[in-house]
């Protein structure tokens, strides 16, 4: 597919960097077959996203659905993966995708009176959390605040260069937020 796109040479190796960049900062954990209607699971799903870890953890022990145990486990095995991995701190992680898919339906047969038999759909769904390290961005804003002007402009080339945020400037906090 590249092939028939022209690309420079130079934009190519940023486009690899960036996708490095990512890849070191994010880890995930995929739970598939989960035998529940997607639906509820993004219910829940939507409740956590965007939240630390510690606080989705919290969340999903008080909430009273069913769906609230499997995406428990999952997000538990991706901290566990972070820190396993990639040597993060638990306390550091935010959610930063987590996303339900609609998998394929379990299909039983209930028999019936006078031997006759009635389909029972059972739908599955995908479930992908990926959580982020955001030690990066604390240190990064950190720099914008105390930094020379000169290396606030480095650093701003450089993220412009990488395509991995986009920078929001509150005038009224006098703070800059990564998105």
């Amino acid at each position: 597919m590249l092939n028939n796109v022209k690309i420079r040479e130079r934009d190519r190796y940023e486009l690899y960097t960036a996708s490095q960049m990512n890849n070191r900062v994010q880890v995930y954990a995929v739970g598939q077959y989960i035998s529940m209607s997607p639906d509820k699971a993004r219910r829940v799903i939507d409740q956590i996203r965007g939240r630390s870890y510690e606080e989705a953890l919290m969340i999903l022990e008080l909430m009273p659905y069913r769906a609230c145990y499997p995406i428990f486990k999952l997000i538990y095995s991706a901290a566990a993966n972070a820190s396993h991995n990639k040597s993060f701190n638990k306390g550091d992680l935010i959610i930063s995708k987590a996303e339900v898919n609609k998998g394929t339906n379990r299909k039983k047969l209930k028999p019936r009176a006078r031997g006759r038999s009635y389909l029972i759909k059972k739908p599955t769904c995908h479930i992908t959390i990926v959580v982020k390290n955001i030690t990066y961005l604390k240190e990064w804003i950190r720099l914008m605040k105390t930094g020379s002007i000169k290396e606030r402009q480095e650093v701003l080339s450089d993220m412009t260069k990488r395509r991995s945020g986009i920078i929001v400037y509150n005038s009224q906090k006098d703070e800059l937020e990564v998105i």
